[in-house]
């Protein structure tokens, strides 16, 4: 089977390697970084391909032979990838966390008899996956809760962060609303608000806030009570929201000696140095699903968690492990023709058939990624 992976990026990468390390797949990656894709053939000879995803013809023309495409493009060219890729009728697993409705697209697939599955990384995604779990064994939910954070292993001053997944996506995160349900009704929150301390055994005391993270389960799901916050070390929201509201995010340019200056621009220039994570620097995935409901009238609860670091022996990131193991699981189920229904998936929406569950959770246990579920009545 021939694998295309769109995007050579720190998870892209890794995904392509672990597709690659088995024989029944055929593996290109696809990037505009030149020096991304020879730095992947140099080191798994995997061959790679030259492409600007803004173009959809530069899609069509590099999925013209493939079986299955994986999207691990930047979040603002997710959703024009994702359509482009539909439109060559090419199967397809999508880990860009764009802002749109990705079901917007699922007439569009359906059209192509195309299986997208769609926000299928750690969160949303495994997240997603393990909600659709529990709540398949619930008379009716009550409460979601979904907490996640890719952390520095040795957090530094000043933000004791490091970015383990494109910059430019983690200051989405910061900047676009979050959309949460509360008594059953759909309400939007700034982002990085209603601060809360999380503990984490084995991490110590995080704190949480509100991100936009639920996306496809207030659509798929219900329950009157959802949330979804982004884990970081305690004082780090603060100095984010000072960043913010000080305008330091804004895309509007403003007047700098006569010259126009968008604030953004600046921003990064100035906070992606310092948010790099550094050669030896190690990083962990903090993370936990909270499912309450009623069982036959009574009240039950499951705990999904999980912790996991940096792979020494891979030099693979936790966040690369977590998202990209997530995704290249996914796609096997996917080319083994478990699944076919034609459409947009999301991971809950597999969920409805529990081999699919336990064959995602199994293969991440062989890559080292183990959930511990807890079942409280």
């Amino acid at each position: 089977m021939r694998i295309v992976v769109l995007g050579a990026g720190r998870v892209g990468a890794v995904m392509a390697r672990d597709l690659a390390s088995e024989d029944a797949f055929e593996v290109r990656v696809v990037d505009r970084d030149a020096s991304r894709l020879a730095w992947i053939e140099e080191r798994w000879g995997i061959p790679g391909e030259r492409a600007d995803f803004s173009l959809p013809s530069t899609v069509h023309r590099a999925l013209d032979d493939a079986d299955l495409a994986i999207s691990a493009v930047p979040g603002f060219l997710g959703r024009r990838t994702l359509e482009a890729v539909i439109e060559t009728k090419t199967n397809v697993v999508d880990i860009a966390f764009f802002p749109e409705d990705p079901f917007e697209l699922d007439d569009l697939a359906r059209r192509h008899g195309v299986t997208a599955i769609v926000d299928c990384g750690v969160a949303p995604g495994l997240s997603n996956l393990l909600v659709g779990h529990a709540v398949r064994q619930l008379n009716e939910a009550h409460r979601i809760a979904i907490y996640v954070g890719g952390l520095p292993s040795d957090p530094q001053p000043p933000y004791e962060y490091r970015a383990v997944f494109s910059p430019i996506d983690v200051i989405e995160e910061y900047t676009r609303p979050a959309r949460i349900v509360v008594d059953g009704a759909l309400v939007t929150r700034p982002a990085l608000s209603d601060l809360e301390a999380i503990e984490i055994e084995g991490v110590g005391t995080l704190e949480a806030f509100n991100t936009d993270g639920l996306r496809t389960l207030m659509q798929t799901i219900a329950c009157p009570d959802m949330v979804e916050k982004t884990l970081r070390y305690p004082g780090h929201a603060e100095k984010v929201k000072l960043l913010r509201e000080t305008g330091l995010f804004s895309e509007e340019p403003v007047d700098v000696d006569g010259r126009d200056v968008r604030p953004i621009d600046l921003t990064t220039a100035l906070l992606f140095p310092l948010w790099e994570l550094g050669p030896g620097e190690e990083d962990l995935t903090a993370f936990r699903v909270t499912v309450e409901g009623l069982v036959e009238g009574a009240s039950v609860r499951y705990d999904f968690d999980m912790v996991d670091r940096y792979d020494p022996a891979t030099e693979t990131t936790s966040m690369a492990r977590t998202t990209g193991y997530t995704a290249t699981v996914a796609a096997r189920l996917l080319a083994s023709g478990a699944i076919s229904t034609p459409g947009v998936l999301a991971p809950e929406m597999l969920a409805a058939d529990p081999n699919h569950v336990g064959f995602i959770l199994e293969g991440l246990a062989q890559r080292g990624i183990d959930v511990r579920e807890r079942f409280t009545d």
